[in-house]
């Protein structure tokens, strides 16, 4: 469900859907800006309620940011 949602986020930001896999860098394979990542991280508070940090430093996967949702949500339910 949580990779649904940010595919779902990404292609609202024009992204190919082709592109979308677990494994995709955020700025190595999508080429998202800073801007753009700041819009996931909102995106991702509005919808699924959790509130992630998307650093300008790294570039994650889509799956490690699937992950850091979990975690997120893990830790708003403790």
């Amino acid at each position: 469900m949580i990779f649904t949602t940010l595919k779902a986020i990404l292609i609202d930001l024009g992204i190919d859907e082709s592109s979308l896999q677990e494994e995709a860098h955020l700025r190595k394979d999508l080429e998202l800006d800073s801007t753009e990542t700041v819009e996931i991280a909102l995106e991702l508070k509005r919808r699924l309620g959790v509130e992630i940090k998307l650093e300008s430093r790294q570039d994650p996967t889509l799956a490690e940011v699937c992950s850091l949702v979990e975690q997120a949500q893990a830790s708003s339910v403790a």
